[in-house]
């Protein structure tokens, strides 16, 4: 106690070296705070809006169906299958689609184009469909008709209330054809969904394909998205591996999760950067500080002071000046980081389109996981324990009368 009563009273003897020192780690904890929690935070967006918008965090589908997408490759609807996965603790929702392709026709325009049959309920739960409604209305189960896309409606040059075509192959080489109402037109963020979707009741589809009670494929959602990995292993343990495969979003999305790899990367090599500059302004701080008190460590000495306890005792002042800035770089950072984390910052001009053009809302989101933050404060912490190497070298090769006599 008295090594620490020391410590807190020398740090204050020269303010202006403390508070240069605390304020490098300051700003150290500050930024890399903040740019973490932002650099994820927009990370945890682009999942979002991959995983809500279509894929889901997991998808289960007939094995040969992810490497030939054709409507040979489903399965039957399976109750039991569902109720094995609903009862998993991490999974949210469980959303059944039939998914193929059709061409799609209106007048003189036709185009393929990527039909999806759903439950209008469960998929709006997921991907919030009726949100992204631009004229029309959304489906309903008794409803028959379909929602299109933004800009296929555009190349079709059609509106609500026209009567679209739908011709393609049907299950087992069947003819699927059809007329449906527009029953709305929807915009999706991807612009190579917004090009070519069409979404209809899931009965429906399994009608225009002569597929009755055939699915392409369950789509899952999950409570918590840091959950992926265990709910894969969860729900591979419920089902039968030899007929179904089990994918989540990141093999499903593998261009997203190496964007997401290699951006992480670029900014670990900045908060390097960060830490080496820290590292240098804390160390000259105290070579400096080291170096004013030569004389007085070799007085302590001479007078029978240990080396170790005065090696305490300079412990003790480094990790407080550290903890100073440590503390308030946290704290400082903290309200900011929660307060865009519900608030997040959108992006306007080109740096929105930008966005649109991948498919991701125009936001900069951040994160309030504390596992982040916590993980940057141990490095700010561990550079100013590695600087305090120096000090300690000093101390033991010092000689007190060399020391009192310069």
């Amino acid at each position: 106690m008295n090594s620490f009563k020391i410590a807190r009273r020398n740090i204050w003897r020269n303010k202006r070296r403390t508070l240069i020192t605390a304020a490098s780690v300051f700003f150290a904890v500050f930024f890399a705070v903040f740019m973490r929690s932002m650099q994820l935070g927009t990370y945890a967006e682009m999942i979002k809006n991959v995983v809500s918008s279509y894929t889901g965090h997991i998808q289960i589908h007939k094995i040969g169906y992810w490497d030939d997408k054709i409507i040979n490759n489903t399965f039957p609807e399976n109750p039991e299958l569902e109720k094995k996965v609903s009862a998993i603790q991490s999974v949210d929702k469980i959303v059944p689609r039939l998914e193929s392709f059709a061409l799609a026709s209106f007048g003189e325009q036709t185009k393929g184009s990527l039909v999806i049959g759903i439950k209008p309920e469960e998929e709006n739960q997921m991907t919030k469909l009726s949100n992204k409604i631009v004229a029309g209305n959304y489906l309903s189960e008794d409803n028959p008709g379909v929602l299109v896309s933004e800009k296929l409606a555009s190349f079709l040059k059609l509106s609500v209330k026209d009567t679209l075509v739908l011709m393609g192959q049907g299950y087992h080489a069947a003819t699927a054809a059809g007329k449906y109402p527009v029953r709305g037109i929807i915009h999706l963020n991807s612009p190579d969904l917004n090009n070519k979707m069409i979404y209809i009741n899931l009965h429906e589809a399994q009608d225009l394909y002569s597929a009755p009670g055939m699915l392409s494929s369950l789509s899952i959602l999950l409570k918590n998205s840091d959950d992926i990995d265990a709910a894969e292993k969860a729900i591979s343990e419920k089902v039968d591996l030899n007929k179904f495969e089990v994918m989540s979003w990141e093999k499903i999305t593998p261009e997203l999760k190496q964007a997401i790899e290699s951006d992480n990367v670029s900014g670990q090599f900045m908060l390097g950067i960060l830490y080496m500059i820290v590292g240098f302004g804390v160390f000259g701080t105290i070579v400096m500080m080291t170096a004013e008190r030569k004389k007085e460590f070799g007085v302590i000495i001479a007078v029978g002071m240990n080396k170790a306890k005065l090696i305490g005792m300079l412990f003790y002042e480094t990790i407080l000046l550290g903890l100073v800035g440590i503390i308030s770089g946290f704290l400082v950072s903290l309200p900011i980081i929660f307060y865009y984390s519900t608030r997040p910052i959108h992006i306007t001009g080109d740096a929105s389109q930008a966005f649109e053009s991948f498919g991701f809302d125009p936001v900069m989101a951040f994160s309030t996981h504390l596992h982040f933050m916590i993980s940057q404060i141990t490095v700010v912490l561990a550079i100013v324990l590695i600087a305090f190497v120096y000090p300690v070298i000093r101390i033991f090769k010092l000689d007190p009368v060399k020391s009192m006599r310069n």
